[in-house]
């Protein structure tokens, strides 16, 4: 009966550690779930920030693989979301196997101690409220004596760590339950914001799938269109080059009148009046776009309200008048000793081949053959026929160079 009695107390001292891995279980599995929400919410800011750029971006003007690029990483960020769900819902499903099962165990240790509990009841009441004073006097010697009390001081306590034990376990198992409810609402709610998210990442999918293919036909237009720009720079050259050797045999012909000087002097260098009131928007020379395409313009853009007068920048007489490709309508005037200027994008031209115009004469009207940009003039000046800076030759205004 000692022995059993002790034997009791060691269960006891072990039933209490039991109680501490499975209240140190509960605390960590708070901490792993604070610290997956943690990361989850360091993912949707970041995930947060990159659509307020994208707002940014579609807010103005842009180039679309920005676009395109952000989505990319919108779509990244939201399947690291996903993927963090997915783990998370592994790491939850398994503190779920483990706490019903410490829950179970923790069920059936009290079922034994309360059946433990019962007999002892039982046991005590049959031998009445006068058992433990009858065993002590009815023992023969003084060791006798020492003995019964130590045996029954040892099953008093180990009465008492049961009772205690029981208690123990009940707190174990009503924490483990609210552990348990915790863990399955947050499952619950990992599965309804994984199936969200899995939704939205179809959808930023289906967005930068078609964001991509938006992309690509913009670049095929751009080069489409670069290279309309290109074709139709080498027709102009051809259709100067042809003017200029016309002029060339003219003046070759017997009995041809004495050539005429250029208006277009050197001296006219940064003097020349301004065809059209306005601010540059593209400049003479190489220029890279902003999906780093590459242009080569061989004037100047000069933005000004569409049907604004375009007047010429010298005397000289009307060559072509009609639309060249991109360039649109476009008036071309030969100023003597081979020497042109160039005005393209009109919407209308109030001259004809073969007028002679003066300096200043209005030649036409400021138009928008490229919808792509704003109504602008574009000026070309071409000495001997060779593409120059326009802006070496007109007046200097604030913002020109």
């Amino acid at each position: 009966m000692i022995r059993r009695a002790v034997r009791g107390v060691v269960l006891v001292v072990a039933g209490v550690a039991l109680l501490v891995p499975g209240t140190a279980r509960a605390q960590n599995a708070e901490q792993r779930l604070r610290q997956q929400r943690e990361e989850l919410d360091a993912i949707r800011r970041e995930r947060a920030e990159l659509q307020s750029r994208l707002q940014e971006l579609q807010g103005r003007a842009h180039d679309l693989t920005d676009e395109a690029q952000n989505l990319h990483r919108q779509a990244e960020a939201t399947s690291r979301l996903v993927r963090s769900l997915d783990q998370q819902l592994l790491t939850i499903s398994a503190d779920v196997d483990s706490t019903a099962t410490s829950l179970q165990r923790a069920e059936h240790e009290v079922q034994l101690r309360r059946g433990a509990l019962k007999r002892r009841v039982v046991d005590i009441y049959k031998r009445g409220p006068l058992y433990t004073t009858e065993a002590l006097l009815s023992a023969r010697t003084f060791g006798e004596l020492v003995g019964r009390y130590k045996y029954l001081h040892e099953l008093a306590l180990h009465d008492r760590a049961i009772v205690r034990r029981v208690e123990d376990l009940y707190a174990e198992i009503e924490g483990q339950r609210a552990l348990l409810l915790k863990l399955q609402d947050e499952l619950k709610r990992n599965r309804e914001e994984k199936s969200l998210e899995e939704q939205r990442l179809r959808s930023m999918e289906g967005m930068r799938t078609r964001n991509l293919a938006q992309v690509q036909q913009s670049q095929k237009q751009i080069q489409d269109r670069l290279s309309r720009i290109q074709r139709d720079e080498q027709r102009l050259t051809q259709l100067l080059a042809s003017l200029e050797e016309a002029r060339k045999r003219n003046e070759a012909r017997p009995n041809a009148p004495v050539p005429t000087t250029s208006t277009l002097k050197t001296s006219d260098f940064g003097k020349l009046d301004w065809p059209v009131e306005g601010e540059i928007i593209y400049r003479f020379g190489r220029a890279i776009n902003p999906n780093n395409t590459t242009i080569r313009w061989n004037g100047i853009g000069i933005r000004a309200p569409q049907g604004s007068a375009v007047r010429a920048i010298a005397a000289g007489e009307v060559m072509v008048a009609d639309p060249i490709g991109t360039y649109g309508l476009t008036v071309i005037v030969q100023h003597g000793g081979g020497d042109y200027s160039v005005y393209g994008s009109l919407s209308r031209a109030d001259v004809h081949k073969g007028d002679k115009v003066g300096k200043g004469d209005v030649i036409g009207a400021v138009g928008r053959a490229d919808p792509e940009m704003d109504p602008h003039l574009h000026l070309e000046i071409r000495p001997k026929g060779r593409a120059t800076d326009p802006l070496a030759w007109l007046a200097l205004r604030a913002g020109s160079r």
